[in-house]
């Protein structure tokens, strides 16, 4: 097996990974890493040959962008304050724990290799984190804050990282200058990321079709990141800003087929980038077995140690964190997603899985330092780092399902209920008033401005049933048969129509774009 025959059973993997993790209630991305070990340890499986240099680049930007198309950046302004405790202040604060016990445990280990150990072990993977929760049905204030975390965090650790870095390289550290490289970092990268968020949308406009709009939001997250980086400013946050941007002000209400298709692009991204990328960390088994080379005992025993501080730094930190968020959410007059019982507390400890983050971190230490030495106790750092990410991603991601459904810790379904009854109500309220203002200027015979008054209506109750009363709800069941009935009728014409326009293709002297074309209509007319 060559190098392009390992990626496309990943991209296989990746995609037969979502059926049976919804069939055994396990997360997609703990089976494609449990794939990756399986791969790892066959002999005709080669090494994966990839620049450590160029994962993050290749597998964050699109990772970052799909997650952030499920939220909005008002989300993240009211939860700031839990996100600014898990995403920034928890980096800080395991970073120091793993970096003290790992220069106590492990011999000869420096001081900056030491942080730089804590910075790449720090930061939860936001992937891992968002699609486990996702699968899980919990409660969306959850889903929120680790989304958030997962987000902001890896910003963080790879600023410590690159700092911790560049003081075991060159032997010097200034506390100073790192700060300031901190503040310089997301200063150039939010000017990057709204520079290009601004751009994209205005190109986006002059390009028109969607397929060319689409195309262009798979390039943005990537040019996001590289231009930020060579500004030595933070891709990640770069990629951030730009989605954000983008998510606020790149939508347009009427555009339907840029939307249904961008969704449907971006959700196949999404499962394939994550299948590969979570692939790629149980190949790595490789690289963590060649370098223990005979101190197995030894090197697992820090391993464990560290997935030890790891696991409980983050729960010894979280008790007290939400215990005063919560004192600081009951002196404000807006909802703000915070955990609201211990044991949600309890579940957010144990979705800690680490993940891609950690792995490109770890792959991409230096060989050797400015005098031209090895990097101290580089090899010991790799496997720690690798135990780390595998302790905590297998053991964490296929027990957190149990441990939700134990503790009972599920999604308000009637209060999101309560909320699509909301939207309902303002849409079709919004329909009515369209419609008022269409009678102002335009004379209507009274028996069509019935029938856009009773349709103005059904537009709620599609979405919501319950917004209506029992006899409104049995006449728009009534109509919603007989509309499903016409449906299907029409369905069964529009297939007749399909085959008959494909099956022209096939004739002597049919130009195959002119049937596309037509065939291209018949398929928009089925989605109205």
């Amino acid at each position: 097996m060559d190098q392009l025959a390992l990626l496309f059973v990943l991209l296989l993997g990746a995609l037969v990974s979502v059926p049976v993790g919804d069939r055994f209630g396990l997360p997609a991305p703990v089976l494609m890493t449990l794939l990756g070990i399986v791969l790892a340890v066959l002999d005709f499986v080669p090494n994966v040959d990839v620049p450590p240099e160029l994962i993050l680049p290749l597998l964050l930007p699109p990772l970052l962008y799909a997650a952030v198309r499920r939220t909005s950046w008002r989300q993240f302004a009211a939860n700031r304050r839990p996100i600014f405790l898990l995403a920034v202040a928890l980096v800080f604060v395991t970073t120091v724990c793993v970096a003290l016990v790992a220069h106590a445990i492990v011999p000869g280990l420096s001081v900056a290799a030491a942080v730089a150990l804590g910075a790449l072990v720090a930061p939860p993977d936001p992937v891992a984190a968002t699609a486990v929760a996702g699968q899980l049905g919990l409660p969306r204030r959850l889903v929120s804050i680790l989304e958030g975390e997962g987000l902001f965090n890896d910003v963080t650790a790879i600023v410590l990282y690159h700092v911790a870095i560049a003081a075991a390289v060159s032997g010097t550290f200034a506390p100073g200058r790192a700060a300031l490289d901190l503040v310089l970092s997301a200063v150039v990268a939010v000017a990057v990321g709204l520079a290009l968020g601004w751009g994209a949308n205005k190109l986006m406009d002059l390009l028109g079709d969607p397929t060319l709009q689409i195309g262009m939001t798979l390039l943005v997250p990537y040019a996001s990141y590289v231009l930020a980086e060579e500004l030595h400013g933070s891709g990640v946050l770069a990629v951030l800003t730009t989605a954000l941007f983008l998510a606020e002000y790149a939508t347009d209400a009427d555009d339907v087929m840029t939307r249904l298709t961008g969704h449907a692009f971006w959700d196949i991204v999404d499962t394939l980038v994550t299948g590969v990328a979570f692939g790629l960390i149980g190949l790595e088994l490789h690289n963590a077995v060649r370098t223990a080379s005979g101190r197995w005992g030894e090197m697992l025993g820090w391993a464990g140690v560290i997935v030890a501080v790891v696991v409980v730094v983050r729960l010894v930190y979280l008790l007290p964190a939400t215990w005063l968020t919560k004192r600081l959410h009951a002196k404000r007059d807006y909802d703000e997603d915070i955990p609201m019982s211990l044991r949600e507390t309890v579940v957010m400890w144990w979705s800690g899985m680490r993940g891609v983050a950690s792995v490109a971190l770890a792959l991409a230490i230096p060989l050797t330092t400015d005098d031209g030495s090895a990097f101290p106790d580089r090899d010991e750092i790799v496997f720690i780092a690798f135990g780390v990410i595998m302790g905590t991603l297998v053991l964490q991601g296929l027990t957190l399902p149990w441990l939700v459904k134990r503790l009972g810790v599920q999604a308000d379904t009637e209060r999101e209920k309560d909320f699509e009854k909301a939207l309902a109500v303002r849409a079709a309220r919004a329909a009515k008033r369209r419609l008022k203002e269409i009678e102002q200027v335009e004379e209507l015979p009274e028996e069509l401005s019935e029938q856009m008054l009773r349709r103005a209506f059904d537009i709620g109750v599609r979405i919501s049933p319950d917004m209506g009363d029992e006899e409104r709800r049995e006449a728009h069941e009534h109509r919603v048969r007989r509309l499903k009935r016409v449906r299907r009728i029409q369905g069964e014409m529009l297939s007749a129509a399909r085959h008959e326009v494909l099956a022209a293709r096939s004739e002597p002297g049919a130009d195959p774009e002119i049937v596309d074309r037509v065939l291209r209509h018949l398929d928009v007319r089925s989605l109205r």
